[in-house]
């Protein structure tokens, strides 16, 4: 089995939220249209943990979820290679984290947020998954 991979996901609260993930306990992360984002959702594969962070309103990770399935042709595409992959909430976490905290705490420089502040979904490092969930007062059992 392959190692455990990070990512972050983001959605404006008002299109899909971390508390309707949680209502709806999974969902297809459709809509990518972005070439990178779209290889990024490629490469994911089942058990990878993504954080949930609110765009726009907020600006926070809120939540921790699990990638539930791997690429499949995403169904709202109506031409193009694009895909989805089904998400599921793993635990939300204790305390938000901010982009501003991101962007004032050291070693964060190159955190996806804080560096491709447009990419819809990016990859995180390990180090950075478990700094984060420092950040938010969680414990480690999910990094």
């Amino acid at each position: 089995m392959s190692p455990v991979q990070h990512w972050v996901l983001k959605s404006e609260p008002s299109a899909y939220s971390w508390a309707q993930l949680q209502k709806d306990k999974k969902t297809q992360w459709t809509g990518v249209r972005n070439f990178e984002a779209r290889n990024n959702l490629k490469a994911m594969k089942r058990g990878d943990l993504a954080f949930f962070y609110h765009s726009g309103e907020g600006k926070e990770i809120v939540g921790v979820a699990r990638i539930a399935s791997e690429a499949t042709p995403d169904p709202t595409a109506k031409d193009g290679d694009w895909v989805a992959v089904e998400v599921e909430p793993d635990h939300a976490l204790p305390s938000p984290v901010t982009l501003e905290t991101l962007k004032k705490t050291a070693g964060f420089s190159d955190f996806p947020l804080v560096r491709k502040g447009r990419l819809s979904v990016a990859p995180v490092t390990a180090e950075q998954f478990a700094r984060v969930l420092k950040l938010a007062g969680a414990s480690k059992r999910s990094a």
